[in-house]
C-alpha cells in the first residue's frame, strides 16, 4: 500500500499546527503592551502629545520604552542562543543517524550479497519443483500424448483413456502415495534449507558486527597509544628544554658574578673613588670638565652662580607683576561682558513671557472652540453610540 496518503495528511496537519502556533505567538507579541512597539517611529522627536478636548500634555515614558527594548534584545539573544544549541544538537543527531543508516545499508548489502551467493550456488532454477512449468526446453523434452495404456498422462479431457479402463489402479495409488511422500519430504527439506539460510544470514550478520566492533576497538587502542607516545615525547622534550634553560641560567649567573667582581675591582682601583682632581680635566681645555668625574667648584665659580641667581629672581618678580596687571585687565573686561549679558537675558525673558502669554491666550481660545465642537458632535452628530457587539469584532486576531 502506498504511504503517500498518510504522509501527506501528517504534513498538512503539521503545517496547520505550525501556522496556529505562529498566530498565537504573533498575538502574544502584539497584544502585550510591554513588547508592542508598533506606531513609535522616533521616540526622541515625540516629546509630548496633545489630546483633543483636553489642555494637558501626556509625556511618553522613554525609560520604560528603553527598558522594553533592552528586555526584547535580551529575549532575542536568549532565543538565538537556544536556537543555536538546538541546531548543534540537530546536527549531532543527523551525523549519528547518517552513521547508523550507513551501517544498516552495509549490513543489508552484505546480507543480500550472501543470500544471492547462496541462491546462486545451492538454489539453482533447475532444482525447483515447479521448474517444468517454465522450462525453456519443455517442448524438446515432451513426449507423445500416450505411450501405452499405463501412461499416467492420459486424462479424461485428452480422450486417450475412458471409464472402465483403469487397469493400473494399484500402481496409480502406489505412485500417488509415493508422490505425496516425496512432496512431503521435499517440503521438509525446503523448510530445513530456509531455516539454514536464515541461520547462515544471521551468523554472517553477527560475524560482521563482531568484526566491525573489533576494528573500532583496535582503532581506539591505536589512537590511545599514539596519544601516549606523543605525550611521552612532549614530556621528554620539555624535560630537556628545562634542563637546558637551567644550565643556561647557571652559566649566566656565574658570568654575571664574574663581571660584577671585575667592575667592583675596577671602581676601587680607579680615579673616581681615589678623587684625583686631574681626572675631571677635559681634553678640549682646562676650562671644561668631565661631569661624571668632577668633584666640585671653587669659590669664584660659586659667587658667579649666586649673582646670576639673584638676577633671575629680579626678572621673575618683574614678569609676575606684568602678569598680575594683565589678569586685572582681563577680569575688568569679563565683568563688563557679564553685565551686558545679564541685561540681554532679562530683555529676552520679558519677550518670552509676552510670547507665552499670547500663546496661552490662543490655546485657551482654541480649547473653548474644541470643547464647543465636541459638545456639538457628541449631542448632534454622534448621537448613535456603538454597542458592545460592535467593539467585540476588533482585536480578535493579529492580522
Amino acid at each position: 500500500m502506498s504511504r503517500l496518503g498518510p504522509e501527506r495528511d501528517l504534513q498538512e496537519a503539521a503545517a496547520v499546527e505550525r501556522r496556529r502556533q505562529q498566530e498565537r505567538q504573533r498575538q502574544s507579541r502584539i497584544f502585550n503592551a510591554r513588547l508592542r512597539t508598533i506606531g513609535i517611529q522616533n521616540v526622541n522627536a515625540l516629546q509630548s502629545v496633545k489630546i483633543c478636548g483636553d489642555d494637558s500634555f501626556h509625556l511618553i515614558d522613554k525609560d520604560a520604552l528603553d527598558t522594553q527594548v533592552k528586555e526584547r534584545k535580551i529575549q532575542e539573544a536568549a532565543e538565538r542562543a537556544r536556537n543555536e544549541e538546538f541546531a548543534n544538537e540537530m546536527k549531532q543527531n543527523d551525523k549519528i543517524m547518517c552513521m547508523l543508516e550507513e551501517r544498516q545499508k552495509n549490513d543489508i548489502r552484505n546480507i543480500n550479497k550472501a543470500i544471492n551467493e547462496f541462491q546462486k550456488n545451492f538454489q539453482k532454477p533447475e532444482t525447483r519443483r515447479e521448474f517444468d512449468l517454465s522450462d525453456p526446453q519443455a517442448l524438446k523434452k515432451d513426449r507423445p500424448a500416450r505411450l501405452s495404456d499405463d501412461d499416467p498422462r492420459c486424462t479424461i479431457s485428452g480422450l486417450q483413456k475412458f471409464m472402465g479402463e483403469d487397469l493400473n489402479y494399484d500402481q496409480r495409488i502406489k505412485f500417488q502415495k509415493e508422490q505425496l511422500r516425496e512432496w512431503s519430504l521435499q517440503q521438509q527439506k525446503d523448510l530445513k534449507n530456509a531455516l539454514a539460510d536464515q541461520k547462515f544470514a544471521d551468523d554472517l550478520h553477527d560475524k560482521y558486527r563482531i568484526e566491525l566492533d573489533q576494528k573500532t576497538m583496535e582503532l581506539q587502542q591505536k589512537e590511545e597509544e599514539n596519544k601516549r607516545t606523543v605525550c611521552a615525547a612532549t614530556k621528554e622534550f620539555n624535560r630537556a628544554q628545562a634542563a637546558e634553560v637551567a644550565e643556561r641560567k647557571k652559566l649566566e649567573k656565574h658570568q654575571k658574578m664574574k663581571d660584577d667582581m671585575d667592575e667592583i675591582s675596577g671602581l676601587l682601583q680607579g680615579d673616581l673613588l681615589s678623587e684625583n682632581p686631574e681626572q675631571a680635566v677635559s681634553s678640549f681645555g682646562r676650562h671644561r670638565v668631565i661631569t661624571d668625574r668632577w668633584k666640585g667648584m671653587n669659590k669664584d665659580q660659586l659667587m658667579a652662580i649666586r649673582y646670576s641667581q639673584k638676577e633671575q629672581v629680579l626678572e621673575k618678580m618683574r614678569l609676575n607683576e606684568e602678569e598680575r596687571q594683565r589678569d586685572a585687565e582681563w577680569d575688568r573686561q569679563r565683568l563688563q561682558a557679564a553685565r551686558a549679558q545679564l541685561v540681554l537675558e532679562r530683555h529676552l525673558e520679558r519677550q518670552n513671557r509676552e510670547y507665552r502669554r499670547a500663546v496661552d491666550n490662543v490655546n485657551a481660545e482654541l480649547s473653548r472652540e474644541q470643547k464647543s465642537k465636541n459638545i456639538y458632535l457628541k449631542e448632534e452628530e454622534y448621537s448613535n453610540f456603538p454597542t458592545d457587539q460592535y467593539y467585540a469584532q476588533f482585536n480578535t486576531t493579529s492580522r
